[in-house]
């Protein structure tokens, strides 16, 4: 009887209760300050990147312009689930409606396959810079990077509309607990009194493809670019390119490990409590890594921060 209230409920946009991180804290209020502190570093750290690179000329390039889409994303993807979290903590509620499970689910799914697709725009941007350096210029101007932008942020919406309208129909009479920090499709799915094993098929079907196709284009770009490296004769150039790509490669890594373990392993592999440590990982984590990644490692960042912090020193 319980199960068909709460059906009945759902239809009529009840709430979910998230579960939490928190509650697997001995330490909570100490976890909250910490993620609090990391949610404001990320933030500042990718605001301050797209800063410099909009301030200094040096840094209007491809190269650049896809770093600053890179960090817009992290800076949106954090902010998705972070303050959710930590305000329900501070106000004791771990309450959160449909509608708002629903925009949730679809904002960071829209922002995680953006940067799917985002990440291997950037290895192709990559290999027509070492590869074709002549012709660079010519393919890869303004427009041609707009577009590639564009791109990426629209395949990225159609991933997040597909999965959250099915998910958000499936009947949920399980339970409202949804032990997650926040409303991760396969946290959701456990909830269904439904068949999903369609449904995950599906999904990692569709997960395989939009995996498939960046990592064909990541693996074919550095391959030609090894390749291009190899033949080099200067080896002040093959550094600069090896420094260049390292710094792509590991975040392509981080980001792609994580989403491979949440959304492609078979459910015997998950428990409520790994699930939640490789989300706040992706979610929480790689936010704060990426800006350190690829400012710590690359002259021109560093060469712009130094500028800019001596031209207001002087003033």
């Amino acid at each position: 009887m319980a199960n068909i209230t709460w059906m009945v409920s759902h239809t009529g946009w009840s709430d979910f209760i998230l579960m939490g991180l928190f509650r697997q804290s001995k330490h909570p209020a100490l976890l909250c300050v910490v993620i609090f502190v990391v949610f404001l570093m990320a933030l500042s750290e990718n605001a301050f990147l797209i800063l410099l690179i909009h301030c200094d000329a040096h840094l209007h390039t491809p190269m650049y312009f896809f770093i600053s889409q890179l960090s817009l994303m992290d800076m949106v993807y954090i902010s998705v689930t972070v303050p959710k979290m930590l305000l329900d903590q501070v106000m004791g509620v771990n309450k959160i409606s449909a509608p708002e499970c629903g925009m949730q689910m679809f904002l960071y799914l829209t922002l995680a396959g953006s940067e799917f697709f985002l990440l291997a725009a950037m290895a192709y941007d990559r290999y027509m810079a070492i590869c074709h350096p002549l012709r660079y210029p010519v393919l890869m101007h303004r427009r041609a990077c707009l577009f590639l932008a564009s791109g990426c942020w629209f395949l990225g919406s159609v991933d997040g509309f597909t999965f959250t309208a099915i998910t958000m129909t499936l009947p949920f009479c399980r339970s409202q607990e949804i032990h997650h920090f926040f409303c991760e499709v396969p946290a959701v799915l456990n909830l269904s009194c439904s068949d999903t094993s369609l449904y995950e098929i599906f999904i990692y079907l569709c997960c395989v493809l939009m995996l498939l196709i960046p990592v064909t284009i990541i693996s074919s770009s550095y391959l030609l670019i090894l390749l291009t490296i190899h033949r080099m004769n200067s080896a002040e150039g093959r550094k600069k390119a090896f420094a260049t790509c390292s710094s792509h490669l590991t975040v392509v890594i981080l980001f792609y490990g994580a989403a491979i373990y949440t959304y492609m392993l078979p459910s015997s592999y998950h428990t409520p409590e790994k699930d939640m440590m490789v989300s706040v990982f992706y979610t929480i984590l790689t936010p704060v890594l990426n800006p350190l990644i690829y400012s710590l490692r690359n002259k021109d960042v560093m060469g712009a921060l130094k500028k800019m912090l001596t031209v207001r020193f002087v003033l």
